[in-house]
C-alpha cells in the first residue's frame, strides 16, 4: 500500500480532545470562543467512534477530518472576529435563503442569482478559512485557495462521474454547512454516516446561536463588501427555519419544490457516492433510510414553521420550471421580491446559464432507489401531510 493511501486511513478517529489538540497544532490559536459547539461535536465524535457507524480505516480518516475541519474553522474565525471588530457595524438586509429538498435545482438557482454583480455568496474556500474577502484578482496567489484548487482538479480527475452530480471547486458560491457546523449543528453530518445518537440530539436543539455565528461570519466575509446582497443555499435551512426568521427577520425564502421520489433516489446516490469505501453500515437500505427519514423531517419542519411568517417573504419555485427556463425563473424571483433585474442582470445570468448547460459542471448523474432498499410508495408516504 502505498504512502499516501496509508495516510489517508486512520485506526481510530480518536478522541473529541485529540482532534481538538490537533486543530490548535495545526492553527496555533486556542481561542474558541464561548464553547457553544462542545455539546454536538462530542456526541458527533462518539457516535462516530461506535460501532454502529462502521466506519472503515478510510472513513475514519476523513470523518476525523471533517470535525476537525470544523474546529479549525471555529478557532480561524475567533482569531478574526478578535481582529476585525469592526465587522459588528456591518448590515445585512433582506439577504437570500434558498432552500428545499437535496436534488431541486438549488445548486444552479443559487449560482444563477449569485452572478448578478450587486450579489455576494459563501465561497467554498471562505466557508473553510473565513476572513474578509480579499479582491478577486489576488485569489490565486494565496497559497489556501491554490492548494485547495490543486486538491479539487485531483478529486475531480480521480471521480470524473462526481462533477456531474455536484461540481465544485475553490471559488464556486457553495452551502451554509461549513459555517453551521461551527456551533455543532449541521445535518451534513447526518449526509455522510450513520450517526443515530447525533440525529436525536440535534433534532431537540434550537439553532438560533448557530445562525447567529453564521451571521457573523457573514459580516466578517462581506466586510469589504457590505454593499451587496447576500445569496445563501442549503437545504438544511428547512429544519431550522424559526432560527433563520429570528436572527434574519427580513429574509427572503425561495423554496424549490420538486416531487420527493426522485429528490430522495438523487439524494442517496450523492450520499453513497461521496462516502464510497468509508463505511460498511452507512451503505443500502441503512443509507436509504437514514436519508429518507432527515429529509422528510426537514419538509415537514419548514411546512410546519412556514405559516409564521409573512408570506410576501417566500417565493415558491418548481424544478420543472427551473429546467425549462432559468433565466426567466431567476427573473421570477428578482419580480416577487421587488428586486432590480436590469439589462447588466440579465446579460450576467444568462451568461451563467449558458456555462452552467455547457461546461465543467454540467449536469450528469444516473440512479435507482431501489439501490438503497426503498420504494415509491416509502417516499410517498414520509412525506404525506
Amino acid at each position: 500500500m502505498s504512502d499516501n493511501v496509508m495516510a489517508r486511513e486512520r485506526a481510530s478517529v480518536g478522541s473529541y480532545e485529540e482532534i481538538v489538540e490537533a486543530a490548535v497544532r495545526s492553527t496555533g490559536l486556542s481561542d474558541f470562543g464561548d464553547g457553544a459547539h462542545e455539546e454536538g461535536l462530542r456526541i458527533l465524535v462518539d457516535d462516530l467512534n461506535s460501532p454502529a457507524a462502521g466506519l472503515t480505516p478510510r472513513g475514519r480518516y476523513f470523518q476525523r477530518s471533517e470535525v476537525k475541519s470544523a474546529l479549525v474553522g471555529r478557532l480561524l474565525t475567533q482569531a478574526q472576529f478578535s481582529a476585525h471588530p469592526e465587522r459588528r457595524e456591518v448590515p445585512i438586509e433582506r439577504p437570500i435563503f434558498l432552500m428545499g429538498l437535496p436534488r431541486t435545482g438549488t445548486t444552479i438557482l443559487h449560482r444563477l442569482l449569485h452572478a448578478d454583480p450587486a450579489s455576494q455568496g459563501l465561497e467554498l474556500w471562505l466557508t473553510q478559512f473565513p476572513q474578509p474577502r480579499p479582491p478577486r484578482e489576488t485569489w490565486e496567489a494565496d497559497p489556501v485557495f491554490s492548494g485547495m484548487q490543486q486538491a479539487f482538479a485531483a478529486h475531480h480527475e480521480a471521480s470524473p462521474d462526481y462533477a456531474g452530480i455536484h461540481f465544485m471547486d475553490a471559488a464556486t458560491v457553495e452551502e451554509c454547512w461549513r459555517v453551521l457546523r461551527q456551533t455543532g449543528k449541521s445535518n451534513s453530518y447526518e449526509s455522510l454516516a450513520y450517526l443515530p445518537q447525533y440525529t436525536e440530539w440535534l433534532r431537540g436543539q434550537d439553532w438560533t446561536d448557530a445562525y447567529a455565528r453564521h451571521r457573523e461570519n457573514l459580516q466578517l466575509i462581506g466586510l469589504n463588501d457590505a454593499d451587496k446582497r447576500w445569496v445563501l443555499k442549503n437545504p438544511s435551512h428547512m429544519s431550522a427555519l424559526d432560527a433563520v426568521m429570528s436572527v434574519y427577520p427580513d429574509a427572503l425564502i425561495v423554496y424549490t419544490h420538486r416531487e420527493p421520489v426522485t429528490c430522495i433516489a438523487s439524494a442517496c446516490s450523492l450520499a453513497a457516492e461521496t462516502t464510497v469505501g468509508q463505511s460498511d453500515a452507512f451503505v443500502g437500505e441503512r443509507l436509504g433510510r437514514s436519508q429518507l427519514d432527515l429529509w422528510a423531517h426537514s419538509y415537514h419542519a419548514f411546512h410546519d414553521a412556514r405559516g409564521a411568517y409573512d408570506q410576501s417573504q417566500f417565493v415558491d419555485i418548481a424544478f420543472g420550471d427551473l429546467l425549462r427556463d432559468q433565466v426567466g425563473t431567476a427573473r421570477t424571483v428578482y419580480e416577487a421580491f421587488g428586486l432590480d433585474w436590469t439589462p447588466e442582470v440579465e446579460a450576467a445570468v444568462a451568461a451563467t446559464d449558458e456555462e452552467a448547460r455547457q461546461g465543467k459542471a454540467a449536469p450528469k448523474h444516473a440512479y435507482d432507489l431501489a439501490d438503497y432498499g426503498l420504494t415509491e410508495a416509502d417516499v410517498l408516504a414520509a412525506f404525506d401531510r
